[in-house]
């Protein structure tokens, strides 16, 4: 728009904040939406910089400019300054509005006073107050028709008492609308959800705000109207609706100051609300019922508080349901699988056992004493959700060798494709086409085969024949010559790295996917930090891996030496099994692998999307549905985004809940409680004290005495020396590099498959997985001794000071 343009119709496409304020640029973006706001025009910033350039006195080029705009009649004189659209400020009453102005000279006297109001000493004050500097604001001036209303009021389209965003409340009174925006007048309110009024309060109206020939005035309701209700349940309900179409437009909740004359609503002026509560979302699924949730495997792949994005992600990929019930559940924003579920389900079908025992190498045993409650499920429901799942496993079955193969070469391509994408519409056609396919096709066939059973039949067999501790020795050697174990990958490669054998761009485009939380969607990826590979190889120091992987191959011969002697005649089909066993764990470690790099496409989606849309991360707070939704062109999902966050940031601010939650589980009130035990929350129960005993899984055989370290992210294990053993709730791949340095390993979380118990078996580490209390009795400087093969830590001595 050229500076020197003076007026502008109130719908004019250039009317933007710096040219018309605030409240001008609104009312001109509700009317371009088609909204019903009286017709008008705009006094621009340029006509008020031409006044304070005269001196105080208009020029009569603006003065022209206004009475050519002008059509007559009655009109509303609005103040309208550029710094009105701060998000976190208000500015109403802090400038002038002027009503029922008629005539030439009214109007022009109006509008210069308008702008007199920008240096008014309050207007000054809480312009300083708020940190708002004074040289760069300017005021334009909005003329528009005077609505000779019968009724006027404000519409919250979000309850500002409560925060609550599915109600909105209006208030209403009888004439113009200055006697409720002044608060000289109690309104009657409205409190509309769900398309319908749910409650209404009538008050006693003793004062309305009336047009005079000079101006506006207050005058005595008339005694039949001051009980009476302003609107009806109907217009209560139209004006509701009226409102949801502002807040789809702004895409927040708004505070709405409406007229009504003839049966009409017309809209004044609309401004976000500003201090609105927000209440935080909940997240959580044991509300539902009388359950028993566990987070071993889960945690270690998903092991802190997730964000929307990240949680409607991994719904879709365990979407899966028998029945009415999903198998897996957000618990105050962490993943858990609903084992009363499973157990029902299999036990409907007649393999309670068998599921039991499988479920032992994934997700531990239950403590003696937990109940999973039973749910009623009938075979023919578990048969329903059955077929398919088995149809989808045997497609995945045959899918999966070719998405492992061309899995890093498409992800590579779409995140060149993604940064290149230059608006929201070429992104949103680039999801639409390709990586929503990636989600919801190939994420779930690498998902399928990361799931991969253990081999607890053969493992069963085995210690039959040859005992637990070479049974473990036997299970190792997954890295070799029949392949690589995608979980030593990260650490492997970095001996690569120091001998030469490889670059640092070959190890990033490797494993600069891998990282402590790396299914997080907001979660950086090692990859996008340069100085990451430095740390790694700090981390490593001169240690050497395949030191110790040739070490446990050592170990393994002499174990395999012994089967051999002993059952000759079984030899040659134990080695055919426990080929096909190390097949099936580097296949599943190289699914997970993959998936991983996905989800990075993923998150360089949503990232891309936020800088376009100019949301940033705000994003990362709205489920993938809703991010695709504001690409497209919608605002109303981010109207959630406070809430949103509110409940992440309390969620993430609790400490990590129990392994095994039975029941309605209520996190910070669990957190709050002196007496939590860290393992286990049950319901049903009367406080149990936490066992003495820290036992758990044996992870990797092999007995260590020595120091504890004791730490709860891969940042604090920076301080674990050579030769201590590390004591942590979970572990990944992430983790990997500082295995070396451990004498041993021990986790609250964990089963014989889990990270830990596979990387340290594979390192001939000790470990002891799944203790669900080794971090609470157990402190940094304590001696321990640590038992891999029986699953048990022990305290030995007083704790170094």
């Amino acid at each position: 728009m050229p500076d020197d343009v003076l007026v502008l119709p109130l719908d004019d496409p250039t009317a933007d904040l710096a040219t018309v304020g605030g409240k001008g640029a609104s009312l001109a973006r509700l009317v371009r939406a088609g909204l019903p706001v009286p017709p008008g025009f705009h006094v621009t910033t340029s006509a008020y910089r031409a006044f304070v350039a005269a001196g105080g006195e208009l020029p009569p080029e603006v003065a022209s400019a206004i009475l050519t705009a002008y059509q007559g009649g009655p009109v509303a004189v609005r103040s309208s300054a550029t710094a009105e659209d701060l998000p976190d400020l208000s500015f109403a009453g802090q400038h002038d509005t002027f009503l029922n102005v008629t005539g030439p000279d009214a109007l022009l006297d109006a509008v210069t006073r308008c702008w007199a109001s920008l240096w008014t000493e309050r207007a000054v004050a809480y312009r300083a107050h708020n940190g708002v500097e004074s040289d760069g604001v300017a005021l334009a001036v909005v003329v528009q028709e005077l609505v000779p209303a019968d009724a006027a009021g404000v519409l919250f389209t979000a309850n500002p008492l409560t925060g609550a965003r599915d109600e909105q409340v209006i208030n209403a009174a009888w004439g113009l609308g200055e006697a409720v925006v002044g608060g000289v007048v109690t309104p009657d309110t409205h409190l509309v959800a769900a398309g319908r009024v749910a409650g209404r309060e009538i008050a006693e109206k003793t004062v309305m705000t009336v047009r005079t020939v000079d101006g506006t005035r207050e005058e005595p309701v008339p005694e039949d109207r001051r009980r009476a209700p302003v609107l009806t349940d109907a217009q209560a309900v139209e004006l509701a609706a009226l409102g949801t179409r502002i807040e789809n437009l702004y895409g927040t909740p708004m505070d709405v100051e409406w007229a009504l004359h003839n049966g009409r609503f017309s809209i004044l002026q609309a401004r976000p609300i500003t201090t609105l509560r927000v209440e935080p979302e909940v997240w959580n699924d044991s509300l539902g019922g009388d359950y028993l949730w566990t987070c071993v495997n889960l945690g270690e792949a998903v092991p802190s508080v997730m964000t929307p994005a990240t949680w409607s992600v991994v719904k879709i990929l365990s979407s899966a349901k028998v029945g009415d019930y999903r198998i897996t559940g957000n618990l105050g924003g962490r993943f858990y699988l609903n084992l009363s579920v499973s157990t029902a389900a299999a036990s409907a079908v007649g393999l309670g056992k068998l599921a039991r025992r499988a479920s032992e190498q994934t997700l531990g045993r239950i403590p003696e004493g937990v109940e999973i409650p039973p749910l009623p499920m009938s075979r023919l429901a578990v048969l329903r959700a059955a077929v398919p799942f088995v149809r989808e496993a045997i497609a995945y079955r045959k899918r999966l060798p070719r998405l492992l193969a061309e899995t890093r070469e498409r992800c590579a391509s779409l995140h060149k494709r993604i940064k290149a994408a230059q608006g929201p519409g070429e992104l949103d056609a680039l999801w639409r086409s390709d990586i929503d396919t990636l989600l919801r096709e190939t994420c779930r066939v690498l998902d399928a085969g990361a799931r991969g059973a253990g081999p607890d039949k053969l493992q069963a067999r085995l210690t039959k024949l040859v005992g637990a501790d070479d049974t473990t020795a036997l299970l190792t050697g997954l890295q070799g010559a029949g392949g690589e174990l995608a979980s030593l990958g990260p650490l492997l490669g970095l001996a690569q790295l120091r001998r030469g054998e490889i670059d640092r761009d070959t190890y990033a485009a490797t494993w600069g996917h891998r990282g402590p939380d790396e299914f997080e969607l907001s979660e950086p990826r090692p990859a996008e930090d340069p100085a990451w590979i430095d740390r790694l190889l700090d981390r490593v120091g001169d240690l050497d891996p395949e030191t110790l992987l040739k070490r446990q191959a050592a170990t393994r011969d002499d174990a395999w030496e012994r089967l051999v002697e002993r059952h000759p005649g079984k030899a040659p089909a134990i080695r055919k099994a426990l080929d096909k066993a190390a097949d099936v764990a580097r296949a599943r470690e190289r699914a997970r692998s993959e998936m991983v790099r996905a989800f990075w496409v993923l998150r360089a989606f949503v990232l891309r999307a936020g800088e376009l849309t100019g949301h940033g991360d705000d994003l990362f707070f709205l489920p993938i549905e809703d991010i695709v939704a504001v690409l497209d062109g919608e605002e109303r999902p981010l109207a959630r985004v406070p809430a949103a966050r509110a409940a992440y940031d309390r969620y993430r601010a609790l400490p990590a809940y129990p392994t095994l939650i039975r029941g309605r589980f209520d996190p910070v009130a669990w957190a709050a409680d002196p007496n939590r035990r860290p393992d286990l929350y049950d319901e049903t129960a009367e406080h149990q004290p936490m066992g003495e005993e820290i036992t758990g899984f044996p992870g990797a055989a092999g007995i260590v005495t020595g120091t504890a370290r004791v730490v709860s992210t891969v940042d604090e294990a920076e301080a674990l020396r050579e030769g201590e053993i590390l004591v942590t709730a979970v572990t990944n791949v992430g983790w990997t590099p500082l295995f070396p340095r451990a004498a041993a390993i021990v986790t609250d979380v964990g089963a014989p498959l889990s990270h830990a118990a596979i990387v340290a078996r594979e390192l001939g580490i000790p470990a002891v997985v799944g203790c669900g209390n080794a971090t609470a009795r157990l402190s940094t400087g304590d001696h321990v001794r640590v038992d891999g093969g029986k699953g048990t830590v022990t305290l030995v001595g007083e704790p170094d000071q």
